[in-house]
């Protein structure tokens, strides 16, 4: 509905004539596997894969903002909406590129995912998995890119601890696990979310590697809401003059993103490490 009202008066034939062509559950809904955790405010998203007829159809500000506003006040309201939700937008082309490129992602959202709406007639293309050599060498470009900025933002944590720059700190603290994030996705799956959005990021990279779930305990209030500090470090800690973090709560965040490093790069080298083996 509100996807329709977005392109409603536009002019130009591409958007007048946008269509949504399939919404596909995916993630840890799709599998089974969800987590629902009311003590520690942890719960998995529903992940769904937005596909429409046009590129330009998938950028958020411009067609789906409304609609995600929507589904935040829903979920405010917690009367028709319990759980968050978590869309992803790309065109039919994009993806059916990605899957002639063996991004492993996509394919296991046509393998896992449970198609909720469908417009005949759009088919996905046949998969085209990549030879070992070919993804051995995409995923350490992937890797070396990723887990060295993920390592100059820990560098920057450094600086502006000694520096009593606990903002500063906190914000690279947040960086640095968004860049092993996405490292992670980058070398499991040659993708990676468009996303600042720590609890999507923790939630799918745990997916992947269920070892990254001990990161983030939730068993007292202190560590509840060291994981909070870190969650809002992205905006308030830049824009806020109320985020406040102690040293204490600095220095056991900068002890489990230490942590979350050496599991991610563990993970990391023992897939390249399959791939090398592979090829």
């Amino acid at each position: 509905m509100e996807f329709a009202r977005a392109i409603a008066l536009r002019t130009q034939p591409k958007f007048r004539n946008g269509k949504l062509l399939k919404i596909i559950l995916f993630g840890s809904y799709a599998r089974g596997d969800w987590v629902e955790d009311p003590v520690g405010r942890y719960f998995s998203d529903y992940d769904l894969l937005v596909v429409v007829n046009h590129d330009e159809l998938t950028d958020v500000p411009e067609f789906w903002l409304q609609a995600e506003q929507r589904l935040t006040q829903l979920l405010g309201d917690s009367r028709e909406l319990r759980t968050p939700v978590s869309p992803i937008y790309h065109s039919l082309d994009d993806v059916n590129e990605k899957l002639r490129l063996g991004r492993y992602f996509f394919m296991d959202i046509l393998r896992e995912g449970i198609l909720l709406f469908e417009e005949p007639g759009h088919p996905f293309v046949e998969p085209q998995p990549l030879s070992s050599a070919e993804a051995l060498r995409e995923t350490r470009a992937y890797f070396d890119e990723w887990f060295s900025i993920a390592d100059e933002f820990l560098d920057g944590v450094i600086f502006h601890s000694q520096k009593g720059h606990s903002r500063l700190a906190a914000f690279n603290l947040h960086q640095a696990v968004e860049r092993l994030y996405h490292c992670l996705f980058l070398v499991r799956t040659l993708y990676s979310p468009k996303t600042h959005n720590l609890n999507r990021l923790r939630e799918q990279a745990e997916s992947l590697e269920p070892a990254l779930k001990a990161i983030w305990p939730t068993e007292t209030k202190f560590e509840k809401r060291c994981y909070e500090l870190l969650r809002a470090a992205y905006v308030k800690a830049r824009y806020s003059r109320h985020y406040r973090i102690k040293p204490d709560e600095l220095s056991w965040l900068t002890i489990q993103v230490t942590t979350l490093r050496e599991v991610v790069r563990a993970a990391c080298e023992a897939r390249i490490g399959e791939l090398a083996q592979a090829a």
